[in-house]
């Protein structure tokens, strides 16, 4: 039986919201800059449907839709206690603020991380789905868009058509993959997603074949994986243990949102005490392979592991 959060009875599926636009490049920055120089506006969404808003953010009409849509799906921005208030969040600080470790998202970490918060929760059903409950390696665009109806049916989910899931899919598969130069689209067209930069899935040579491409990612810091452990452990259990096949395996665990194998997991797993300074452990007791945690699951400790990933290496520094 498949397992998650997306086969939760109270779970709200969501196929729509970027206009058909993949995240682009300064989007992100560009969101969190709008909804930061208005903190505590009330009525701050106004940053992105005010008459001047295409101006400011330099895009078309529903390309502003889309900006707003990706900078709260991958935690730039959220929702504020009032009805029209939008507000940077912590890790959009981290990344964008005044002080941010990278404002124009050059470091692979701000693309692991992002990555992270599109897949590794459910809120975007498709992403979340085909990293997290796609069985297969190799595919076509037709069969994601086929298994995606499948589980929309057999969930029941009102409201959600074929046309719907197709142009989900398409999105999906822009964000991740190149699409070739045309001599015919403009710039802004064929721009690529920066998402596309971590290799996650390939372009197979056979039409619309696609490849995930599972194993080390050697861009991947320690720093992100960390946050990745924490914020699924948050959301899978409060127990102060957490099993090797949990992290590997389950749906939405840093094993399957990153591609890694069981091998790569485990290496990293044997490395955390050394790189959280004993907040967590790797233990392999009486054969039961777990990591034990001694600190509690807080958002801004995830972050500081994560920050640790945009220092320079000592050999960096002295070179």
């Amino acid at each position: 039986m498949p397992r998650g959060p997306i086969f939760q009875d109270a779970y709200k599926p969501q196929f729509s919201g970027h206009e058909t636009f993949p995240l682009r490049y300064g989007w992100l920055k560009k969101a969190y800059d709008a909804v930061a120089e208005r903190t505590g506006d009330p009525d701050s969404k106004a940053a992105f449907t005010r008459d001047d808003a295409i101006a400011r953010l330099g895009v078309g009409k529903n390309m502003v839709s889309s900006m707003r849509h990706w900078a709260t799906c991958c935690g730039i921005i959220a929702e504020g206690e009032r009805p029209n208030e939008l507000c940077a969040t912590g890790l959009g600080a981290r990344l964008f603020g005044a002080e941010g470790l990278d404002p124009f998202m050059e470091h692979p970490a701000s693309l692991w991380l992002i990555h992270w918060h599109l897949a590794g929760r459910p809120d975007k059903t498709t992403w979340y789905w085909c990293f997290n409950n796609f069985s297969g390696l190799t595919f076509e665009r037709e069969r994601l868009v086929k298994g995606l109806e499948k589980v929309a049916k057999e969930r029941n989910w009102p409201r959600v058509s074929e046309s719907t899931i197709k142009r989900d899919v398409d999105c999906f598969l822009r964000t991740y993959v190149a699409r070739p130069a045309a001599s015919s689209a403009s710039p802004e067209d064929t721009l690529e997603s920066p998402l596309a930069e971590l290799g996650l899935i390939k372009a197979l040579g056979r039409r619309d074949g696609f490849r995930f491409v599972r194993g080390p990612k050697s861009t991947l810091g320690d720093g992100v994986f960390l946050y990745a452990l924490i914020d699924f452990w948050r959301s899978y259990t409060s127990a102060k243990t957490l099993s090797f096949e949990a992290i590997a395996h389950e749906a939405g665990s840093p094993g399957r949102v990153f591609l890694l194998d069981e091998g790569e997991v485990a290496d990293r797993l044997i490395a955390i005490e050394d790189f959280s300074a004993g907040s967590f452990r790797w233990s392999e007791t009486a054969g039961l392979k777990q990591v034990i945690r001694g600190v509690s699951l807080g958002t801004d400790a995830a972050l500081r592991y994560a920050s640790l990933d945009y220092q320079p290496k000592k050999s960096e520094e002295a070179a």
